[in-house]
């Protein structure tokens, strides 16, 4: 009887490893996004507005080219990278690179997707107050 006991409490906790270490999901990325504000943008309203968004959440964002910023964010001991093109029509959040965000396979750390959505909507506010 105490076999059984035993193989049941290493199954349990067997059971809650493996039930903890999914903390990863697919990566999100936001691919050629409209610019939809109602009004013709310039190429440097657009740059503002991403960068503005992207200060306001703790990114923090350089321009890499024109047409291309590079976005970092730093939390705890996590480290997003990610890269931002732009134009006048659309723009576009990819990651890039990650430390500590278990990213392999096309998987992430499951708060990674939750940041870039920030981004994505507090770029989209900011868009819309241009």
């Amino acid at each position: 009887m105490s076999n059984i006991r035993a193989a049941i409490v290493v199954l349990g906790f067997s059971l809650a490893l493996t039930l903890g270490a999914c903390t990863t999901k697919p990566i999100f990325n936001v691919t050629d996004s409209p610019i939809s504000t109602g009004k013709v943008l310039q190429a440097s309203q657009v740059r503002q507005a991403i960068v503005t968004a992207g200060a306001t959440l703790g990114w923090k964002i350089v321009e890499l080219k024109p047409g291309l910023l590079q976005g970092t964010l730093n939390l705890r001991e996590h480290t997003a990278v990610v890269e931002i093109p732009y134009t006048t029509m659309t723009y576009s959040i990819l990651f890039k690179s990650g430390i500590n965000l278990n990213d392999r396979d096309g998987q992430i750390h499951k708060n990674y997707n939750g940041w870039v959505q920030n981004l994505d909507r507090g770029i989209i506010a900011e868009l819309t107050r241009q």
